[in-house]
């Protein structure tokens, strides 16, 4: 310290703790002449006091125009040293950095100053000092002083000048301080990080690629940013980074991939279209980097589908598409369940487009990975089920298709049904809303006679006699109104001359007995006109209620309809058909006379003319009429009167026992009537006195199936 006093004069101490900046420069300028002076002479030591008086007794001085002068002695001195600047440096660059953080905004300032110049002077031996100087500078480019401001920003160019032709930069460690500092919200501060990222990978040796998934995060975040111009430069860094990724040989994408999926789900919609923006290039190009986070991925791509910006949802179908024409093996990272996980997951979105794209992919893995998907099954399938209630029908037929898919194998097949008929027991309102579109759609994947043959075996063990008898009331209308079920009425209207018609009225026959109505109209259907008769009149009064007037209403209207206009021809037959006749009127007779459905019966058996029942005319024209479906069916076998083939004497037809069924359709009834009396108490009025009260039944709307089945919510009346 006595050496350097000695080598300063006292005048020139004195003016550099001047109030006055002239005064302070002045002794800057003497301080430099005095430093040349010993570095010419080598005098090293003593340069070294001269530092440490100005450091000691000025920079760390608690009064500010001290620390000013002695800010700008060091940066006097630095210029002094010139080229022998290096070896002080050490003794000189952290007392200017300390003053950094200074309470005295002039002193910050100054400090800027003084670093500037000492940068100018020493160049690349500078660098040793970057993380240091970075990390001020930082603080600085967000300083409350707008002159502090200005004198960083002056500070920043210089030092990226030094940097960028510097070979003595470390990229590896800058590389954690950046990473730090990247999710800093201020906008100052977010400006001066993007500048540096551009710099550096602007620098042809250094590899910012390389270190992206280190501060993507910090750039993605930046592009929600308030300031559009703080936008823009982050936009503008990672296209630059984009198109580097795309000319290089060599990326870690998997890293980046987890960004990406995270930044995909942002509130800001430029960021989510950047990220699927990314996601879609990666994809492209990442090749098997990505195949273990194809599910993650998927999870990002999903929600995006249905996004409210068109451009983020064009971009998320294309990658979507992408994605789903990959090849990959599950023995090499390829997760099967991740991916079915994220599909399950994405069943439950509120948007409809996502859970569509969910269900390609269920059965995009169904067709390409079919066993490693059914291990999964039970992961699923209570979800693929309740999909079944989705409000959106291009939802429901997707869902159908995929059960079709897995119901391929006969025990998947069975286990589908079963499931099924469960959901619909426990949610009837997805057997009235849903019902027929699910059905009908099963059918048509899954042929419909084994669909049905299912359904009715499974009916007629049902122990719920009222959800049995609405389930067979709403199979029958779907049976006797849908196109995609006209090869099943075909083929029961061979019944009595095919076998396989046989078998399969046989089949439904069982569970129909759950329902009087839907007997009568498998009987109508199978052109088993005598024995509809006698379940007619096998009717007890508690079986004609307002119930059975309504489900009577509907047949009788669906009579009109083409799929039984074979029926209508047949009347002009009566010697021919006479049990048909008998079935009708008996039907007619069970209608209150002021219903409509009456009145339309009446008027269609009125109008078979009169010519038909002349027993000499029915000679004329029992053979070779045209309609006689049955005899061109028979081969030639005996026709007896009501159309059947007669292969067995008595109540057997074509194999069918009637005798047996009439007996299996009594006792059915009968436990229903039970079941009835069981959970209903007993009124002083009965069911034939409640329909002779009611006027006339609610005339149901004859549209497509899907208004079937009656509420089971809603008291059951016997026999229904």
């Amino acid at each position: 310290m006595a050496d350097a006093l000695s080598l300063i004069p006292a005048a020139v101490l004195r003016n550099l703790a001047d109030k006055l900046y002239e005064k302070r420069k002045n002794a800057a300028l003497d301080i430099e002449g005095i430093v040349k002076q010993l570095a010419t002479a080598g005098d090293h030591d003593k340069i070294t006091a001269v530092i440490n008086l100005l450091t000691t007794e000025f920079t760390y001085s608690p009064q500010a125009n001290h620390r000013k002068g002695g800010l700008i002695g060091l940066a006097a001195a630095t210029v002094g040293l010139t080229s022998e600047a290096a070896q002080h440096l050490e003794q000189i660059v952290p007392p200017v950095l300390n003053s950094f953080s200074d309470q005295d905004s002039r002193v910050r300032y100054y400090a800027c100053e003084a670093l500037y110049n000492i940068a100018k002077v020493v160049r690349g031996d500078f660098i040793i000092f970057f993380n240091q100087i970075f990390d001020a500078l930082c603080k600085l480019s967000a300083d409350s002083d707008a002159n502090v401001q200005s004198a960083a920003h002056l500070l920043d160019r210089l030092v990226k000048d030094i940097v960028t032709e510097s070979d003595q930069f470390s990229i590896e460690e800058f590389i954690p301080l950046l990473r730090e500092r990247m999710n800093v919200l201020n906008p100052y501060v977010r400006q001066f990080l993007v500048g540096w990222i551009t710099v550096l990978d602007s620098v042809p040796d250094i590899d910012m690629l390389g270190f992206l998934p280190d501060f993507l995060d910090g750039l993605f975040n930046m592009l929600s940013d308030s300031s559009h111009e703080i936008r823009q430069q982050a936009d503008s860094a990672l296209s630059e980074f984009l198109q580097e990724i795309k000319n290089s040989p060599s990326v870690d994408y998997g890293r980046m991939a987890e960004i990406l999926v995270q930044r995909a789900g942002s509130p800001d919609e430029f960021t989510r279209l950047t990220a699927i923006t990314w996601i879609n290039e990666f994809v492209k190009l990442g090749g098997d980097q990505l195949v273990p986070y194809y599910a993650d991925i998927l999870g990002a791509i999903l929600p995006c589908i249905s996004d409210k910006e068109e451009k983020i949802r064009v971009v998320a179908r294309e990658t979507n598409e992408e994605l789903r024409a990959l090849k990959a093996d599950p023995a090499e990272a390829f997760d099967v369940g991740a991916i079915l996980s994220i599909a399950r997951r994405q069943l439950s979105s509120e948007w409809e487009g996502t859970r569509i794209e969910a269900l390609h992919w269920i059965l995009t893995l169904l067709k390409k990975y079919r066993n490693e998907v059914l291990q999964y099954l039970n992961d699923i399938f209570d979800t693929l089920l309740k999909a079944l209630s989705d409000p959106s029908d291009q939802v429901v037929l997707l869902v159908l298709d995929v059960h079709a898919c897995i119901a391929k194998d006969p025990q998947h097949f069975r286990q589908l049904v079963v499931f099924l008929m469960h959901n619909f027991r426990v949610d009837n309102s997805l057997l009235e809303k849903r019902g027929a579109l699910i059905i009908r759609r099963l059918c048509v994947l899954l042929n419909a006679e084994r669909v049905y043959r299912e359904l009715s075996t499974i009916l007629e063990g049902e122990s719920d006699l009222d959800f049995a008898s609405i389930m067979v009331q709403a199979l029958n209308l779907i049976l006797l109104t849908s196109s995609e079920l006209s090869e099943i009425r075909y083929l029961l209207k061979q019944s009595l001359v095919d076998p396989a018609g046989k078998d399969l009225y046989v089949s439904l026959y069982a569970s129909w007995c759950h329902s009087p109505m839907a007997i009568i109209s498998l009987c109508l259907l199978a052109q088993t006109y005598q024995h509809a008769s006698a379940v007619i009149q096998s009717l007890v009064e508690e079986d004609i209620n307002v119930k059975f007037l309504v489900q009577l209403d509907k047949l009788i209207r669906l009579l009109e309809t083409p799929i039984f206009a074979y029926l209508r021809l047949q009347l002009l037959e009566p010697g021919r058909y006479p049990w048909l006749f008998k079935a009708l009127y008996g039907l007619l007779m069970l209608l209150p006379q002021q219903s409509a459905a009456f009145k339309i019966l009446k008027t269609r058996l009125k109008a078979v003319p009169s010519y038909s029942f002349n027993g000499e005319q029915l000679k004329k024209t029992s053979s070779g009429n045209p309609y006689n479906f049955l005899q061109n069916m028979s081969g030639g076998s005996q026709i007896n009167e009501d159309g059947e083939v007669a292969l067995d004497r008595g109540n057997s037809l074509n194999g069918i026992n009637f005798a047996a069924r009439l007996q299996q359709f009594q006792q059915m009834q009968h436990q229903h009537r039970v079941h009835f009396k069981t959970q209903t108490p007993k009124t002083s009025s009965s069911s034939s006195k409640e329909a002779q009260r009611h006027e006339e039944p609610k005339q149901p709307q004859l549209s497509e199936v899907n208004a079937v089945a009656p509420s089971r919510s809603s008291k059951r009346a016997q026999g229904s």
